[in-house]
């Protein structure tokens, strides 16, 4: 048996946290539904959402990633969320406890794999000028990390 091709861990995650499983498995599940996904996003209001897709239809949804309830009470950042998004999802694991995550949130169940939608996340529409901001920031944060890969100066000037 052969082993498996390590996986490049996220943006300052340990490939072996939960948080990084969690974050691989809503990506596919993303890509699954034809969303382009980045992580770690900064936002305009110097927050940092962990996950930020666009659609086929440029609707923008933001992922907070929660591996634990510790996290989730601990944090209430993810509300502030909602000014740079059309839709807020939770992304969990399948051991979390699904109740704790806020009626107004999409949820999402992965694994390292995948996962499903289990409820809709409320839609709350952009403005015009703020989806036109997220997009450019999505776009650009996104741009420079694909040429950090190739160009080791890009890389050092960004990290």
């Amino acid at each position: 048996m052969t082993n498996p091709v390590p996986v490049p861990p996220l943006f300052g995650q340990n490939i072996f946290e939960p948080a990084h499983t969690i974050c691989r498995g809503a990506i596919r599940l993303l890509h699954s539904l034809g969303y382009a996904a980045t992580v770690e996003l900064p936002l305009p209001s110097g927050r940092r959402a962990d996950i930020a897709a666009v659609g086929p239809s440029g609707e923008i949804w933001i992922l907070e990633v929660k591996s634990c309830v510790a996290d989730f009470r601990t944090d209430q950042k993810w509300e502030e969320y909602r000014a740079h998004c059309d839709r807020l999802f939770f992304a969990v694991d399948c051991d979390f406890p699904q109740h704790v995550i806020p009626e107004d949130a999409g949820l999402m169940v992965v694994d390292g794999y995948g996962g499903a939608i289990l409820r809709e996340a409320i839609p709350h529409p952009l403005v015009a000028a703020s989806r036109k901001a997220v997009m450019l920031r999505i776009a650009r944060i996104s741009s420079s990390r694909l040429s950090a890969i190739n160009d080791p100066k890009i890389q050092a000037e960004l990290f």
